[in-house]
């Protein structure tokens, strides 16, 4: 046999060894999980990308789920705005009995970041199944809890569960561009009455495994920093390049980049990120974990605090949550190639810890870089400032129990996240928003807002059970 006829031998052999542990992986599905399978890859088999995709059409398919599980033209809102036809989404609303007690909201965004195919080793806009992993674009963020929301939702209403307080679920789009027309902002502002209740489910919240698939920890989402773009630029009257001077809109641009680049903001807790450092650093045991647990407990300021800060700064996640962060993002200078630049700027991606404003830290940067021919400007305005939510023991306690059951030894921490949601648009109305645990992760974040992003399999499987477990209980406290 000719090499190349083995090799293709060989080949067909995998594929078909692949494809057989694939359908005998499927073939063990409960029927209710293979039919949330089957949700789940109508989600992310839809393109619901700024450029390419259509949340509006995702949300029609959701729709047809959700009125052939029961749900009727009273239950259902649809909303999109003449401007952005293809960025629409839903609201679905499942009565409870109290007349008293609010109602729980479970909100998910369903657009996604942008793929290109010719990046990716698989198509993004196709769920594929293979060694562990859900590949595609979404898989992680978050479309696997949007399908589990549904389904929860679509299973409620079939069999006519009973639960104490309204479920809600808003599917929005938007989270993911800060152009696109976000579904969560208008509904806050103009439905608040929609989306009322007492507190949030929404993204943010979920376990960080070894890599190995060891759950180290089940974190539950409590607060995040608020995104803020600054555009700092340096002006000049510019002339011949064959006549260069040392005041050079480049070279000022530069000088400003590398004074940001070696400032570092404050650090700075929250009664969440305090009990995130003390319980994720006792569950460590190693010298990065009682690092954390000191910065947690020690005095600031103190000899201890100091020599524990850099170690907890060394890892980058652990180093993002514990103060406002800055950095460039995009540069653009200069007009041609014969000529000294008559401009140059670049993006300043900020991260900025709740409780601080946006204008505070727009005047820290025109101090760190202290050059008054610059200018420091804000460029967007996302939504209000973040606003921390308690540490409610009504949200902790059911979420530890669960966490006790389905990931026996696998400590609940609560977090603050350095990322963003649309959870501040609900906290600014005064719904707080929790990301719960269930749900969980490798270190790498499994290629999320990257190439091949993916999700764990039985994480996904066992994500759904636990959630559904977990909302059922808040609903009927």
């Amino acid at each position: 046999m000719r090499l190349g006829t083995r090799i293709l031998a060989v080949a067909t052999a995998l594929a078909s060894l692949s494809a057989g542990g694939m359908a005998q992986a499927q073939d063990t599905l409960r029927p209710d999980q293979a039919a949330f399978r089957a949700l789940y890859k109508e989600l992310v088999e839809t393109d619901t990308s700024i450029t390419t995709g259509s949340c509006t059409l995702l949300a029609d398919k959701v729709e047809r789920h959700l009125r052939g599980a029961g749900y009727g033209d009273a239950d259902i809102t649809r909303f999109v705005v003449p401007d952005h036809p293809k960025e629409g989404g839903l609201v679905v609303v499942l009565p409870g009995t109290s007349k008293t007690l609010k109602a729980i909201l479970l909100l998910g965004h369903i657009d996604v970041v942008v793929a290109k195919r010719e990046d990716w080793t698989r198509d993004p806009y196709t769920l594929i199944e293979e060694g562990g992993y859900f590949y595609g674009r979404g898989t992680s963020d978050m479309k696997a809890m949007d399908a589990i929301w549904i389904d929860l939702m679509s299973r409620l209403k079939h069999d006519g569960a009973h639960l104490k307080r309204t479920l809600k679920l808003a599917l929005t789009c938007g989270e993911e561009t800060s152009t696109a027309f976000n579904g969560a902002q208008w509904l806050s502002q103009h439905r608040p009455d929609l989306i009322d209740a007492e507190f949030a489910l929404n993204e943010g919240g979920g376990g960080r495994t070894d890599g190995h698939g060891k759950v180290l920890a089940e974190t539950l989402h409590v607060g995040e920093k608020t995104p803020v773009n600054y555009r700092i630029e340096a002006t000049n009257a510019g002339g011949h390049s064959s006549i260069p001077i040392r005041d050079n809109a480049i070279y000022e641009l530069a000088d400003a980049l590398v004074r940001l680049r070696a400032y570092e903001f404050p650090l700075q807790m929250t009664d969440t990120t305090r009990a995130f450092l003390a319980k994720a650093g006792l569950a460590r045991g190693d010298d990065l974990g009682r690092a954390m647990v000191t910065i947690a407990t020690a005095a600031p300021g103190s000899a201890d605090f100091k020599a524990a800060e850099p170690v907890v700064n060394a890892d980058r996640a652990y180093h993002a949550i514990l103060r406002t962060t800055c950095v460039a993002t995009l540069l653009d200078g200069g007009h041609a190639n014969n000529a000294l630049p008559q401009r140059a700027g670049a993006n300043i991606n900020c991260r900025i810890f709740p409780g601080v404003s946006g204008e505070q830290v727009r005047s820290v940067l025109e101090t760190v870089i202290a050059d008054p021919r610059m200018t420091v400007k804000r460029t967007d305005e996302r939504g209000p400032d973040a606003k921390a939510p308690p540490l409610d023991p009504k949200i902790v306690g059911p979420a530890e129990k669960l966490v006790a059951k389905y990931y026996p030894g696998v400590p609940l921490v609560p977090a603050m996240s350095a990322g963003a949601t649309d959870g501040v648009f609900l906290e600014a109305i005064g719904i707080p928003s929790y990301g719960p645990p269930g749900l969980y992760s490798n270190p790498d974040g499994n290629g999320a807002h990257g190439l091949n992003e993916r999700a764990i399999v039985k994480a996904v499987y066992t994500g759904r059970d636990f959630l559904n477990e977990l909302v059922r209980d808040y609903a009927s406290r």
